[in-house]
């Protein structure tokens, strides 16, 4: 399987550039980078002994990963020649269609919550998402056929990886999100072993409101996203305060997503 080539949004290559350079061991140890996320000197000190794990999630009904919750019979992605990718807006094998919307560049850093949050090298993270109209490939009905937005990617050395997408939409219940796995390798996740972690990433409210009102094909998200809100979300409701990585961009340029995850 061959790994495809990266290119972060416009005008975004900096921002991923000082945050690789910023993130240092010193604050893997302070409670997963709680500079991206907020957080007080004290909670710093006593997540700097804990490295927290990011909390367990159900995996939805679609993830495709030949886990039961299947609707039917659907294919298990994983075992695709072409999942191993970082741009996930195309669609491999027999399908064609690529994913329409605002660029989207995932960058996690995972580490290791019981190894002193030394970084996942080799780890591997498999993820899945909707689309701008808030359809799950494989699984829609206009869309049997087409696997976009899932992919496999490797943690580096320093158990940085980065997937290119686009921003999600919002359907009923549920706040805008991506899905991930992760496992110890890309040779367990093809192989069908118990993922290390299940859980999802949320997305601030502000600029997901901003994007839905003004990015060409959101416009249906926007008033599910105001019904909404975290509190009221059949996931996030219990707290969101480590799967919300920070984001920066804007809807013309597109967007970087930074998240540290401890596993």
């Amino acid at each position: 399987m061959a790994n495809d080539a990266l290119a972060p949004p416009t005008g975004l290559q900096d921002h991923l550039a000082r945050w690789r350079a910023g993130l240092t061991r010193r604050q893997a140890l302070s409670g997963l980078g709680l500079a991206l996320m907020g957080g007080t000197a004290a909670q710093a000190q006593t997540d700097a002994t804990a490295c927290p794990r990011i909390p367990t999630e159900t995996a939805g009904p679609f993830p495709a990963d030949g886990s039961g919750w299947r609707l039917g019979s659907v294919p298990n992605v994983l075992k695709d020649a072409g999942v191993l990718r970082s741009d996930i807006r195309r669609s491999t094998g027999a399908g064609r269609l690529t994913a329409q919307g605002v660029p989207l560049q995932v960058s996690l850093k995972l580490v290791r919550s019981n190894s002193a949050c030394q970084p996942g090298a080799g780890m591997a993270v498999y993820l899945w998402q909707c689309d701008r109209e808030s359809r799950y490939s494989l699984y829609a009905s206009d869309l049997k056929e087409e696997n976009y937005l899932r992919g496999l990617q490797v943690a580096d050395a320093q158990g940085e990886l980065q997937f290119q997408t686009i921003f999600p939409g919002c359907y009923p219940g549920r706040m805008p999100h991506l899905h991930f796995e992760v496992y110890a390798s890309a040779t367990d996740a093809v192989a069908g072993a118990r993922p290390l972690v299940i859980s999802q990433l949320a997305f601030p409210v502000a600029p997901s409101a901003e994007l839905y009102r003004t990015a060409p094909g959101y416009a249906p998200s926007l008033p599910e996203l105001q019904r909404l809100g975290f509190e009221r979300d059949m996931v996030f409701a219990d707290g969101v305060a480590l799967q919300l990585p920070s984001l920066v961009g804007s809807p013309q340029a597109g967007y970087l997503a930074r998240l540290a995850v401890g596993v």
